[in-house]
């Protein structure tokens, strides 16, 4: 797949890989609706999906059925294999009616974030060549608009209902014929979410469904998520995580999923009092609102049986207060990228306690590296390098982007993720720092060069940089350095309102510092480091 120019030649001969303790599972060769609702029938009217809000039901006849009938809608439509659909949407119990639907017709769904601006949401549907469009009436403006910025859409449709628009609702009693396209799960793409991978903007991560059936079969061992349990799905499912731990996973294993549209902290609670959640899947600021908030001592949260946490480093601490509290033995971790569909490692339920801020060992089929940053050359156990990781997982690529893809996947499909992490000698992985420049807020991926394009675009900045820094709540928050121009009387204030007004929520610049002028190497790149030096040095009283 890639070239051999873009890292070490004796990365062809590791010296020291570390392997999976579990044995090999075969690569699934199955379209993801099928890996996935393959035994809906068997589970018949057992509780698939619920509304926390509204208590609407789908059990997992209904959910195939549904699947099937919208498939045949959208094939009579012209939808076809091949094609892309993208699914706008927050959390809702028909989000994954829509993306089986769109794999039962052959066609890959690329997820948008609910938040993204028009013009963030045109650049992804025009880069991802999307087809259709399924949104919701809350969002449509935004879909209507970036339809308009990325041509060649041919429909927008939405899960609930708004004038001029079909519904999803109104195309599950059709009569028209299910489609059968002749799927090849190792070559056709299932999903095709947006990453930043390493560095740089947003880029399209070809998932197969080879990929994403096969991750669910790796993580299969290692969980205990069945009939008769319950899992909150509060984080997103147009993130890689949530659209595999909170919906393929659990829909695959028989489990009922208990969605909410986003994250609150009093319907989160009530959720899990009301509907007695075995199951949480969490991001660090949950954790940490777990740990700390006085709201939680308000609800019954003694269902609870798991709680994992993944997308961004979790401090030990605050995971051990967060277990204390909630009465469990640990917090779970795990780790995993968009660009390994996204499992790797997880800390399995039951095991042998493992080491404080471990995300785990690694899945059946996969295999890790550590590889010096300074020589290249590959690193024993407790040794700290890059995290390099292959196996069936591995994304077939970035979409349209081959010298991207080569820079990531050398070319005996090792992935060079970019996190700096160390192996102990019993595989329990620690990731302790990043290599590559992205900002993770709350475990969104922001990219600086999206924030440092959009700042110089201001005529009262002379040059930007950015980095993520850590607020108040541990959070890794942008922040901006401003060069002004000469004569301008720029404020911080005006920085924030100039970018909050031109990016999603998640993506704000919520500090800003003026220099004279940006770190920057004689070939021009930023150099972060100095600014952290920086950083690090202000905050030291």
């Amino acid at each position: 797949m890639a070239s051999t120019t873009s890292r070490p030649s004796h990365s062809s001969h590791p010296s020291h890989v570390f392997r999976s303790a579990y044995p090999d599972v075969a690569p699934v060769e199955l379209p993801i609706h099928e890996a996935v609702l393959g035994h809906a029938a068997a589970h018949g009217t057992r509780p698939a999906l619920i509304d926390a809000l509204t208590g609407a039901t789908l059990d997992y006849a209904r959910l195939d059925h549904h699947s099937r009938r919208l498939a045949a809608a959208l094939a009579a439509a012209g939808l076809r294999k091949g094609e892309v659909l993208a699914l706008h949407s927050p959390n809702s119990v028909l989000f994954p009616v829509v993306f089986y639907a769109a794999s039962r017709c052959g066609a890959a769904v690329t997820t948008v974030h609910p938040l993204a601006t028009e013009a963030e949401c045109a650049r992804q549907l025009k880069d991802a060549g999307a087809s259709r469009i399924v949104t919701v009436g809350a969002l449509l403006d935004t879909a209507r608009g970036a339809a308009r910025q990325a041509g060649g859409i041919a429909e927008i449709l939405v899960c609930d209902r708004a004038e001029g628009h079909r519904s999803v609702l109104d195309l599950l009693d059709g009569d028209d014929p299910e489609p059968a396209p002749d799927i090849a799960p190792a070559t056709d793409l299932a999903a095709l979410p947006y990453s930043s991978g390493t560095t740089g903007t947003p880029k399209g991560v070809m998932l197969t469904h080879r990929n994403i059936a096969t991750n669910l079969a790796q993580l299969a061992p290692l969980t205990t998520t069945g009939p008769g349990d319950r899992v909150l799905a509060v984080l997103p499912f147009f993130h890689i995580y949530g659209l595999t731990a909170l919906m393929n996973a659990p829909l695959r294993n028989g489990a009922t999923v208990v969605v909410l549209p986003r994250f609150d902290l009093r319907q989160f609670l009530t959720a899990i009092q009301e509907h007695r959640i075995t199951d949480v899947y969490a991001a660090p600021p949950i954790v940490l609102a777990l740990a700390k908030h006085p709201m939680v001592e308000e609800f019954d949260l003694s269902s609870l049986r798991h709680l994992l946490c993944a997308a961004a480093p979790l401090d030990a601490d605050l995971a051990a207060a967060c277990a204390r509290r909630l009465g469990l033995p640990t917090v779970l971790q795990a780790y995993g990228m968009t660009e390994l569909s996204p499992g790797t490692h997880v800390v399995p339920p039951g095991a042998s306690p493992a080491p404080p801020g471990s995300v785990g060992t690694l899945l059946p089929s996969t295999e890790l590296r550590i590889v010096s940053l300074e020589t290249g050359r590959d690193l024993g156990p407790g040794e700290t390098g890059e995290i390099v990781l292959r196996g069936p997982q591995v994304m077939k690529g970035y979409l349209g982007r081959p010298a991207e893809t080569d820079a990531m996947i050398d070319a005996d499909g090792w992935l060079h993720t970019g996190d700096v992490g160390r192996s102990d000698a019993d595989g329990w992985l620690h990731v302790v720092d990043r290599v590559k420049e992205l900002i993770k807020y709350k475990g969104y991926q922001v990219a600086p060069a999206d924030l440092e394009a959009l700042l110089l675009a201001h005529e009262a900045v002379a040059d930007a940089a950015v980095i993520g820094v850590t607020d108040e709540d541990g959070n890794e928050v942008p922040k901006a350095f401003v060069v002004r121009r000469q004569g301008a009387a720029l404020t911080a204030d005006e920085v924030i309102a100039y970018v909050a007004g031109r990016v999603a929520p998640y993506k704000k610049v919520r500090r800003v510092e003026f220099l004279d002028s940006v770190p920057r190497a004689t070939t021009g790149k930023i150099l972060r480091r100095e600014l952290r030096a920086r950083e690090r040095s202000s905050a030291t009283p």
